[in-house]
């Protein structure tokens, strides 16, 4: 399964994207509003420049207090990304996300974001084709 059938299957999921120039405290508001655990930060839409997780706010909370909550995001953002394409293969994205233990990835194309996807996604897609592959198996040996 690709990372394109991935976002078929997510649907017309629009990107949820805060500015450079937004607080910690309008980050927050924004994914406990959408119920999300990460926000793109993009001054454009298109363009990412970093991402901020739920993850991110704690740690920054825990290490300097409510008093971080007015800084800009892009103080605490992860702003070293690593994207996929629509071609990458499930298996290796959640590989990459294992590995760098994070959930969250922008879909690139060139420089554009196209879409983004959590860890949550992947594994959904991936359930889905072992089931389709089991079933297929079990029709093989059924004579189906």
């Amino acid at each position: 399964m690709t990372v394109q059938n991935i976002l078929k299957i997510k649907g017309d999921a629009a990107i949820v994207t805060v500015p450079s120039t937004a607080s910690l405290s309008e980050a927050a508001a924004v994914l406990s509003a959408r119920r999300i655990g990460a926000v793109v930060v993009s001054d454009d839409g298109q363009r990412p420049l970093g991402i901020l997780s739920e993850r991110d706010i704690v740690r920054e909370l825990g290490r300097r207090g409510v008093s971080c909550m007015t800084d800009p995001v892009t103080k605490t953002m992860t702003a070293k990304l690593v994207t996929c394409t629509r071609a990458d293969r499930a298996t290796e994205v959640m590989q990459k996300m294992t590995d760098g233990r994070f959930r969250h990835m922008p879909v690139m194309e060139g420089e554009v974001m196209v879409g983004f996807i959590s860890i949550g996604d992947v594994v959904k897609a991936r359930l889905a084709e072992l089931s389709m592959e089991k079933e297929a198996l079990e029709g093989m040996i059924k004579g189906f």
